[in-house]
């Protein structure tokens, strides 16, 4: 009987949906982790088993609410797509998001990437980017063995896990998915949606009757 109160009187462990922090700082950050975000979405969009999430929070250990972090954008295999409040990682497979992407503000200390490094370390991310738009930086990092090891040449580096290819460039980073086109914003993909469609309305097709 007593037994049977202890575990009665257990306090069930709430895991918050939000760390009450904005998902970026300014315009810049936003855009950026907007675009790789959705890119990502449409390169794995024929995939089931395949999550893309923005911003959420990836709690990593069943019973620890306070051992969390919300990259910016991460990729995780072998999970399906669908929505989620946070990421349990006891809930899915016990698969540990693979690939993590952080976009940099000036809000960032170095304090705070430093230990988001160790974070993806020791709980199993196998790639994890880190760009600065404001200097217009791209570091890496790729497991081997048990450490994230920077990547020296970042320059043309070809991710493993994604197949997208990073090229440094002016004013900005250029990402390319594997099939040699561009990462694109929502706003970039409107226009061009737009002027596919002035063009074939020159042509004397109506979209709206197909």
């Amino acid at each position: 009987m007593v037994a049977q109160l202890e575990k009665t009187n257990t306090p069930e462990i709430i895991y918050p949906d939000s760390d009450g922090k904005p998902m970026a700082d300014n315009t810049l950050q936003f855009r950026w982790i907007t675009t790789i975000k959705t890119n990502l979405d449409w390169l794995f969009t024929d995939n089931p088993q395949v999550f893309v999430a923005g911003d959420l929070l990836w709690y990593p250990i069943e019973g620890n609410n306070q051992k969390r972090v919300a990259p910016d954008v991460m990729v995780v295999f072998g999970r399906k797509k669908g929505e989620r409040g946070s990421y349990q990682q006891w809930k899915e497979d016990n698969i540990a998001p693979q690939v993590v992407f952080e976009i940099l503000s000036p809000g960032n200390t170095s304090r705070e990437m430093y230990n988001k490094l160790l974070f993806y370390q020791h709980y199993g991310v196998e790639e994890y980017y880190i760009y600065d738009p404001d200097s217009n930086n791209l570091t890496g990092f790729m497991r081997k063995d048990q450490i994230l090891e920077m990547i020296e040449d970042i320059d043309g580096w070809e991710s493993p896990r994604l197949g997208i290819r990073f090229q440094l460039a002016q004013p900005e980073l250029i990402i390319f998915h594997p099939n040699g086109d561009r990462f694109s914003s929502y706003s970039e993909e409107k226009q061009r949606a737009d002027k596919l469609e002035a063009k074939l309305r020159e042509l004397g097709i109506n979209l709206d009757e197909l």
